[in-house]
């Protein structure tokens, strides 16, 4: 039986969750389900894909993010009314932004976001900033860095202290901030020194939001973005000097 077929039919061998938000999208538009509509519940629709059940968690934690779905702690995941995400997407998109624009506006989002995260203290989601902090962290300490994977990881992590801060809009509107970096620059973190002063700026963000202390956390927070546009701008002027042979900036 095709996917055609039946979408919920089970995922080959080797899958990875985002093969699973794949299916659980064509599900949802093949079906035509509707915003409010109930997926099937996590045992069932694990059992249906053939999937574990935290790979599972993983890919509707990634459809949560981008606003395909919302999931209601002890009544199951639903269908979200995702155009509020791709209107602010497309609207951003179509915006020439400047480097400097795309990290002031991280510092606007992230800053207070993550005291907020410090100063709520929701344990469920904080669990999920750990988590995060520590697949990033060990992804950051590995002998052969996958440089694709750890931009991924590192922009999970500051979404997860995003969603700990508990505004859905803010959460909605971080990730398509992240997805535009993401993008739109290779990651900072291959330039010499960078990988590891990130890696302490993630542990002290880490630490101060878990220890409830929302003064640290937008300290560090902050400290983490002005070093990761420094990173970046100088990145960008290095190679532009490089481009145009003058060894000055445009």
């Amino acid at each position: 039986m095709s996917v055609e077929d039946d979408p919920w039919v089970p995922l080959r061998q080797g899958s990875v969750s985002d093969l699973i938000a794949e299916r659980i999208l064509h599900a949802i538009k093949s079906q035509d389900l509707q915003p409010g509509d109930r997926l099937p519940p996590e045992r069932e629709l694990a059992a249906r894909l053939g999937t574990s059940r935290p790979s599972l968690r993983e890919a509707l934690r990634s459809l949560r993010a981008s606003g395909h779905v919302e999931i209601k702690h002890g009544s199951g995941v639903f269908v979200a009314d995702p155009r509020g995400s791709h209107a602010l997407r497309d609207a951003i998109a179509s915006e020439e932004l400047t480097l400097t624009e795309l990290f002031d506006m991280r510092e606007v989002l992230e800053v207070p976001a993550t005291a907020w995260a410090a100063r709520n203290q929701d344990r469920e989601l904080l669990a999920k900033v750990t988590e995060a902090f520590h697949a990033l962290d060990r992804c950051a300490r590995s002998a052969e860095i996958d440089w694709a994977e750890l931009r991924t990881l590192d922009s999970a992590f500051h979404l997860r202290i995003v969603e700990a801060a508990g505004n859905r809009f803010l959460t909605r509107t971080e990730t398509v901030l992240q997805d535009i970096l993401a993008r739109g620059m290779q990651t900072t973190l291959q330039l010499p020194g960078r990988l590891e002063r990130s890696r302490r700026d993630h542990a002290r963000i880490h630490e101060a939001v878990i220890a409830g202390d929302p003064v640290a956390a937008r300290r560090a927070a902050k400290a983490h973005i002005d070093g990761a546009r420094r990173a970046a701008l100088k990145h960008l002027h290095d190679e532009r000097s490089a481009n145009d042979g003058s060894g000055q900036p445009d």
